[in-house]
């Protein structure tokens, strides 16, 4: 029996049997006093087990009626290993959290699994301290709006928003059924059907000033609408794709870009000379041209004409600037 067994095994012998003697513990268990008081003190020092012992009944009980069943102790199935994998994966998603919309409900169980690491050599403090995210472009998000969302997509409900768009500068009032939530490129969006619109679309959670879930049924979509619609297009414009984009990376910038995935159905090779060429489709070209124009020099729209002329004109105008 390990040790974590054996601290459910004690918090089920005092909720079922009320108050139980310490021989009962030891023989029930097979571990010696010391061992138990151990025990006993970590329940009450790390998971904060309200343990007393009754001199009148000779035994350990609860302090109160059902405290028991507020005693939660979920961790106790945790391998040392799945609990350090939870704490990574803890800390990778308070980096993501930047609204506070989950800390508040991981924290309780944090502190179960600090106290299961606590008995080991490894320190959970000191596992987050050798980890860092940093999230280069995250926009900061509105704690309620994350509320609103999350309540509507749960009750599959109607969503009433009052969304400002800053490719456009313009602010619209409108109802959307939500789909689901997407995190992209350190930001979250929402996609949903939109009743102004009367199609699919992605809003950005930091545009949503206000939301206000509503009592109507949301619309819902297929997931295979919803690839058509997101997964077959480019980045996080939504559209069914229209168009196909062929990209020349030079070899130098092939050492990079050979091993990313810029689209899930994308094509790629190398040519006689070292080149890597990539081709993928397409629907709206915004986030494209910034992802080519990150690479300067180091890569070439072969096709289609329309974006390599977009291309070329922003080099164009860029370089305008340092004259």
């Amino acid at each position: 029996m390990s040790d974590m067994e054996r601290l459910h095994k004690i918090k089920y012998m005092i909720q079922s049997r009320g108050c139980v003697p310490i021989e009962d513990f030891m023989s029930a268990l097979e571990i010696s006093r010391a061992t138990f008081k151990r025990d006993l003190d970590y329940l009450r020092d790390r998971m904060n087990a309200p343990i007393i012992y009754d001199r009148s009944s000779g035994g350990y009980r609860f302090d109160k009626p059902n405290a028991g069943d507020k005693i939660e102790l979920p961790g106790l199935w945790f391998s040392e290993k799945e609990a350090t994998a939870l704490v990574l994966m803890q800390h990778l998603l308070s980096n993501l959290d930047t609204s506070g919309l989950l800390s508040p409900h991981i924290a309780p169980l944090m502190n179960i699994i600090d106290g299961i690491l606590g008995q080991s050599e490894i320190s959970a403090k000191e596992l987050r301290k050798r980890i860092k995210v940093f999230g280069m472009s995250a926009r900061k998000n509105v704690l309620e709006s994350f509320e609103e969302v999350g309540v509507s997509l749960l009750k599959r409900q109607r969503l009433h928003l009052s969304y400002y768009s800053k490719g456009k500068d313009e602010a619209t009032e409108r109802d959307v059924s939500p789909q689901r939530l997407i995190f992209y490129r350190d930001n979250w969006y929402l996609d949903a059907y939109c009743h102004l619109r009367k199609g699919l679309r992605s809003f950005a959670m930091d545009g949503i000033q206000a939301a206000h879930v509503l009592e109507d049924k949301a619309i819902e979509v297929s997931e295979k609408e919803l690839h058509e619609n997101f997964a077959e297009s480019y980045g996080i414009f939504s559209g069914k794709a229209t168009q196909r984009a062929k990209l020349r990376f030079t070899p130098e910038k092939a050492r990079w870009v050979a091993a990313e995935t810029w689209h899930g159905q994308q094509i790629s090779s190398f040519d006689k000379d070292g080149n890597y060429i990539l081709e993928f489709d397409y629907n709206q070209d915004p986030e494209l041209i910034m992802d080519i124009m990150k690479h300067g020099n180091g890569v070439e729209v072969l096709s289609p004409p329309s974006l390599r002329k977009k291309v070329a004109e922003e080099h164009r105008k860029a370089a305008e600037r340092y004259r």
